[in-house]
């Protein structure tokens, strides 16, 4: 959040150990400071934006050292883009190009960051609410909600990258192993994911779209239902449905100003970053960039050639505006970093590529668009329900405007997952949705064959950080197929 750390930073001093194996639960004489900071309403509200900072993570730009920083989201097109056969790193060298590669294994760092990252989301928010009653009675609704969202936010994505994970909804002491490092099923993860965003979208509002809201529950909820072992499409649907009958969201006409007119209407949930501050800055956006170095480590998110074809299929006008060919690379360009200029030769990106400032989409109204056709399709092949050619039109009609209205009569399953393809392309959403449809086997099978790699059923999960088993003295399990 471009004003997270400014407001947090007392309380995050106060909160994250010193001690880099402490995700879940401070140290116990922290515990002594946290009593003594939670005084007041504004410490709880501290507390809440701390959460919010947690998600947003440290620019690596700013602390190199992995094993001490977490990086919140902005490591995991790494562990989702680069899984798929949308995207690769440039080389074949370092932790980040084990992904693309399906080679990761239980000591990858940038795995192991994420997992921590996600639960020192979940500790903020166990912590916070553990100290709620110091808040102001009015605010103490709004307060809660928000960090049940934040915490079921980062539960639905360790859920769909590990499985199994430990469930932890309170703070506990730190050698309480069996509470910490325990595997739970599932089942009961998405039963709590499912009632914290439930009793969010019973108390929030859609005031903000860099915080939680209504419609962020909603529509992530809705996401939930599709995605748990046994979906419920008809509550999927409903969710988008009452998104959708609000009329608080619309598509940008321009599909380049979703994400360089930030928190614009199409916008439903976004992690803010700023631009040229090393505390509120991503580093991701100049990784993206390959034809200049700009990054520390630069040419990740490299196009594949399927998804350029892809694109030249089914993306109308969203091809030139998500990605572009420089000759010697084929870059995104939906994150170009703050002062970028791709029509000279060379490309020039602005002053400070390493601190940009563009937002991560949590979630957006075309999304939620899509999710409601694939909700209607349900269990089914196709749709020619009216609502969702609706949806779906709207989509289609930004995508090639010098057709619109474009007469669409039905929709496949398969014209879907293509159709989110070249909408979401480069948002982290194209692992989630090969798995959602049943599909990721299959798909990443033929795309390794096609690329020289070698897939295995093993690599739909992520292995559990080798780090965390051996902190659980091995009480906590490893997925099958790694060491």
């Amino acid at each position: 959040m471009k004003y997270i750390k400014y407001i947090a930073f007392t309380v995050i001093a106060f909160l994250t150990s010193c001690d880099a194996d402490e995700f879940l639960n401070p140290l116990p004489d922290t515990v002594v400071v946290e009593e003594s900071f939670f005084q007041t309403d504004a410490d709880v509200e501290a507390g809440v934006l701390g959460i919010y900072d947690a998600l947003q993570g440290v620019n690596e730009n700013t602390e190199t050292n992995i094993g001490n920083f977490n990086r919140g989201v902005q490591f995991e097109h790494l562990l989702t883009e680069h899984r798929t056969d949308n995207t690769r790193n440039a080389t074949l060298e370092g932790s980040k190009s084990d992904f693309h590669r399906y080679v990761v294994d239980a000591n990858n760092v940038e795995s192991e960051d994420f997992y921590a990252s996600m639960y020192e989301v979940i500790f903020r928010a166990n912590n916070v609410l553990r100290f709620i009653d110091k808040a102001d009675e009015d605010n103490r609704a709004r307060y809660t909600a928000e960090a049940k969202f934040l915490r079921a936010y980062a539960y639905f994505k360790l859920v769909r990258l590990f499985s199994d994970v430990p469930l932890v909804t309170e703070v506990v002491g730190p050698t309480n192993n069996e509470a910490l490092f325990t595997r739970i099923a599932e089942e009961q993860i998405y039963n709590q994911i499912v009632q914290d965003f439930q009793e969010a979208i019973n108390v929030l509002d859609n005031t903000s779209k860099a915080r939680a809201s209504k419609a962020a529950a909603q529509g992530i909820l809705s996401k939930v239902y599709l995605s748990q072992p046994s979906p419920d499409y008809s509550a999927a649907e409903q969710l988008c449905e009452a998104i959708i009958n609000s009329n608080e969201f619309s598509l940008q006409n321009n599909f380049s100003d979703v994400f360089y007119n930030e928190l614009n209407d199409e916008i439903i949930f976004a992690i803010q970053y700023q631009f040229g501050n090393t505390l509120e800055s991503q580093s991701f956006s100049s990784e993206f960039t390959s034809f200049s170095r700009q990054g520390r480590e630069d040419g990740q998110n490299i196009v594949n050639d399927n998804l350029v074809a892809a694109f030249n299929a089914f993306g109308g006008v969203r091809g030139p505006q998500s990605f572009i060919n420089l000759g010697s690379s084929i870059e995104v360009i939906k994150y170009l970093p703050e002062g970028s200029d791709i029509t000279v030769s060379p490309p020039t990106y602005g002053d400070n590529a390493r601190n940009a400032g563009n937002d991560y989409i949590a979630l957006r109204y075309a999304d939620v668009l899509l999710m409601h056709v694939e909700a209607t399709i349900g269990s089914g092949n196709s749709t020619t329900d009216i609502g969702a050619l609706q949806s779906f039109q709207q989509v289609r009609d930004r995508a090639f405007p010098d057709t619109a209205p474009n007469a669409i009569s039905s929709i496949s399953k398969s014209e879907l997952l293509v159709e989110r393809r070249v909408e979401l392309a480069f948002e982290n959403q194209r692992w989630f949705d090969l798995l959602r449809f049943g599909v990721a086997a299959e798909v990443l099978s033929d795309h390794a064959d096609e690329m020289g790699y070698v897939f295995s059923t093993r690599d739909l999960l992520l292995p559990i950080p080798a780090r965390e088993i051996n902190l659980s003295a091995n009480l906590l399990t490893q997925n099958p197929g790694y060491n």
